[in-house]
This record gives structure tokens, sequence and C-alpha cells, in this order.
């Protein structure tokens, strides 16, 4: 059945304040406490609503594949966020990817709903996991003016690392 479109009002109105009686006074009903439970037992005006209400709670939940989607675009970096920084002018807003840590954090929780997944892209994983803890340490070591206290080649060959100190020593 169709709704005449005071009864459509009448649901809209009562979707957004749950209140027959006030929904049937701004649908221009002349006995809103009376016709607004009327209008309530009438099953095209509850069909209607309770059709709107399904549309509207899935537009507000995430589903499963969006909530994939996400991930996959925080994982491979499309998905900026924004972040205030400070400049001698003043301050800035600037849209940067997700760091290092949160790609891989999106990547595992993406692996999670895959079962049976590839060796290959778990080594990769460790790989991106090791990089950002080594980008993190070499971060800490940078002082207030942005410059490194000391030049760190990061390599397999520790004699050069001992080497480097015992000439500054």
């Amino acid at each position: 059945m169709k709704l005449t479109p005071k009864q459509q009002k009448f649901a809209d109105e009562y979707i957004k304040s749950g209140n027959a009686t006030e929904s049937a006074r701004l649908s221009g009903y002349k006995q809103p406490h009376v016709q607004g439970s009327q209008n309530l037992e009438k099953l095209s005006v509850k069909t209607y609503i309770d059709e709107r209400m399904a549309e509207i709670k899935s537009k507000r939940v995430m589903g499963y594949t969006e909530a994939v989607e996400i991930l996959t675009s925080i994982a491979r970096g499309e998905l900026k966020e924004t972040v205030v920084v400070g400049t001698p002018i003043g301050v800035e807003e600037v849209k940067k990817e997700a760091d290092l840590k949160t790609r891989i954090s999106a990547l595992k929780e993406i692996m999670k709903r895959y079962p049976g997944n590839d060796k290959l892209i778990e080594q990769q994983i460790r790989k991106l996991s090791a990089e950002a803890d080594i980008a993190e340490a070499n971060a800490r070591e940078v002082t207030d003016n942005g410059t490194a206290n000391e030049i760190r080649i990061i390599g397999f060959d520790r004699r050069a690392e001992l080497d480097e100190r015992s000439e500054t020593s």
C-alpha cells in the first residue's frame, strides 16, 4: 500500500522524534493525540517506518567489507590523517599518511581475516616491523633543533661501527 503525503510526513517525523502525537501535529492532523496512535496501527505506515529504520541502521553500522576496505587503505598509506604542526609562523594543519606501526597493525588485522595466509607476507610484515623499530629508535636520537647526535650506518659489518667509536674516543 502507498502512503498519503500526510502519512509519509507523519512517519518521517516519527522516525526523528519517536513521539506519535508530536509527529501527527507537525504533519497537520487536526486531532494529533488520536490520529498519531491510529497511524502507528496502520500496516502501511508501520511497514514504511520499519523499512526506513532498517535503512538508517545499515548506514550507521560498518559492515565487514567496509572495515577491511578501511584497513586496506591504511595499510597502503592511502588514508590520510590531519595533524597539527607548530611552525615558526604559527600552527599549520598537515595531511599525512599513517606511520609504519599503524600500517603494520592494519596489515595484521587484515591477515587475521584470511586464514592460511602466506608465509612471505608474514615475513614482509616482520621486516616492516623491524624497519619501523629502527626508524623509531633513530627518531629518538634526533635533538630539538633537528640534527642527529651522531651519524649511524646500519649494516651487517660491526667492525666499521667499532672502528668509528674508537676514533671518536
